[in-house]
């Protein structure tokens, strides 16, 4: 165990409960540490953003970070049960896996997935990753983000399959034909091998973007007829999610 940081989070702790900013010499008395130490910690947390001094008696207490990275907990864990009947119903609809994911910068991130009853199926585990250029629930997420935010994929375009889209151009022209048909369509795995995926983005109270939500098969199995007659239920359950998180079109 890594005693530095156990030691940290103690000190973030206790500054969590006070009322008050506290000073260097009270939070070693509590934590039974020495003034080094706790000032040297306190400079770390004060140079990544979590801790803030008070000029007016050289006291400390924490930033709203803290908060804000426990809001983003909340939010995704309100989005799973919020989701769960919408999902449960296209899985229902559709027979295959269904997806909820999020975007992180580059990356989707699936909190939550009900498994297709098929032998065959899309195999991914909540809590993984994927590039949000080769996934349908990626490019239906960028189809929401401003233009200039898919500059950011230009370093880490890459193949992972025969039919990665791999270049700044390609991805543009798939977020743009996502936004006109409402949903993102891959037809053939460009993440892993052999995936067909369908996706819709979910929107928040403001119209913000929260998530997206897609189902995913074997393209020998979901060919393109057989995802277009999906999409229409796909981005019904986003609309149903949306809808539940307060969004409403006007």
């Amino acid at each position: 165990m890594d005693k530095a940081f156990v030691k940290g989070l103690r000190l973030v702790e206790t500054l969590a409960l006070s009322d008050l900013p506290r000073g260097v010499s009270d939070l070693a008395a509590e934590l039974e540490m020495t003034k080094s130490n706790v000032h040297r910690l306190l400079q770390t947390l004060q140079a990544h953003g979590y801790v803030r001094q008070v000029p007016a008696n050289s006291t400390y207490e924490l930033t709203t970070k803290i908060w804000e990275l426990g809001s983003h907990v909340i939010r995704r864990m309100d989005l799973i049960k919020i989701a769960r009947p919408a999902m449960t119903r296209l899985a229902e609809q559709t027979g295959e896996t269904v997806h909820l994911s999020v975007l992180e910068d580059i990356d989707v991130i699936y909190l939550d997935k009900i498994e297709s009853a098929h032998h065959i199926r899309a195999n991914t585990s909540v809590g993984s990753r994927a590039p949000a250029f080769t996934v349908a629930t990626g490019k239906a997420m960028l189809s929401h983000m401003p233009d200039d935010y898919l500059d950011r994929f230009t370093p880490h375009l890459r193949s992972y399959t025969e039919t990665t889209r791999t270049t700044l151009a390609e991805l543009r022209e798939d977020v743009a034909q996502a936004r006109a048909q409402g949903h993102a369509l891959v037809l053939h795995g460009e993440w892993r091998e052999g995936i067909a995926a369908c996706a819709c983005a979910i929107l928040g109270r403001s119209g913000e973007l929260v998530g997206a939500i897609g189902i995913s098969g074997p393209d020998s199995r979901l060919k393109r007829k057989q995802l277009k007659l999906i999409a229409p239920q796909v981005m019904e359950a986003a609309e149903a999610i949306s809808v539940a998180l307060g969004y409403s079109r006007r």
